[in-house]
């Protein structure tokens, strides 16, 4: 009887460490047989540079195949945070092909870094208000138990959209816009940055993970020039890509019991949309329903998975 409670006890233990399913492999390639429809947003912009996707895609590759430097950063990067280089490649291409302008040189990159960091005037807020002394009012106090800093800036984020997106609050208004449009343009520099373009929110919510693994500096909201440079030069930011990718693959592993560190389209999917807990979570529901639900790819994802022959070539 003694050995039966042990047993029984020993199994109600292992139930509530491991997950309720096991891990499954999410296969290679895409879902769909047709890249899904393209954002209008990317749209637009390539429509205002008369280049298209393709060419875009050209240039970009183009690039990242005689720039034996960059290459070897990208798989030092990779090495540190214990990802395939490919999905670092496919975030980038799916950035440049359908996010931003034509690139020729990442050496570009490294003279804008420059530039800001010697931006003094740059500085995160909204009217006069620092984004620092915003979170520091009482409706962001459910946030300080958080540890890690993609919790802690996640749980300001749903605050903002709670209690303060389009609304009127102590006798200010504010915009019914996303937290990091807000707080996070400064000067109407854009929103998004450098060789990965990473928003400056989003540099913020990996921080400790790169400080961590690469030793780099904590990223502080109060010192944004730092952060851009952060985010725009090459030796630093493909540390932040690294990180981010690394962070999706551990929380829908977590989250859901889905590794996608074998398909470069979901990871840059991820990239690309973000709010990564939020969908792996409803992954994750949709998994209980469903258990042979798998995540799917974007345009931007689709892409990468459709070209990935080409893509591992670089490598």
């Amino acid at each position: 009887m003694r050995l039966l409670r042990s047993a029984l006890l020993a199994s109600i233990v292992v139930a509530t460490i491991l997950p309720a399913w096991a891990l499954v492999a999410v296969p290679p390639g895409n879902r769909s047989k047709e890249q899904p429809a393209i954002d209008m947003s990317s749209i637009k912009r390539a429509g205002e540079t008369r280049e298209s996707f393709e060419a875009k895609y050209n240039r970009i590759y183009a690039l990242l195949k005689r720039d034996k430097s960059l290459m070897r950063s990208i798989k030092r990067a990779a090495a540190t945070y214990g990802v395939d280089p490919v999905h670092l490649i496919g975030a980038i291409v799916g950035e440049h092909t359908y996010n931003v302008g034509g690139l020729d040189s990442a050496q570009s990159y490294y003279v804008k870094a420059l530039a800001y960091l010697g931006t003094t005037d740059l500085a995160f807020g909204y009217q006069g208000e620092s984004v620092s002394q915003f979170v520091s009012r009482p409706q962001f106090d459910v946030c300080d138990g958080f540890k890690s800093a993609y919790d802690l800036w996640t749980c300001r984020e749903d605050v903002w959209d709670k209690d303060f997106r389009g609304r009127k609050v102590d006798g200010k208004s504010f915009p019914r816009d996303r937290f990091s449009k807000v707080f996070f343009q400064p000067l109407y520099a854009g929103q998004t940055f450098g060789l990965g373009q990473i928003n400056p929110l989003t540099a913020l919510t990996v921080t400790d993970i790169v400080h961590r693994k690469s030793g780099l500096p904590l990223l502080d909201a109060e010192r944004a020039p730092q952060l851009y440079q952060a985010i725009m030069d090459p030796n630093m930011s493909l540390d932040y890509m690294a990180a981010i990718i690394r962070l999706s693959i551990d929380v829908y592993r977590d989250t859901a019991g889905v590794d996608i560190s074998n398909n470069p389209g979901i990871t840059s999917t991820l990239y690309n949309v973000g709010d990564v807990k939020v969908r792996a979570r409803v992954l994750a529901a949709e998994r209980k329903r469903n258990k042979n639900a798998m995540p799917q790819e974007n345009y931007y994802g689709w892409l990468v998975n459709d070209r990935i022959d080409d893509l591992r070539k670089l490598l």
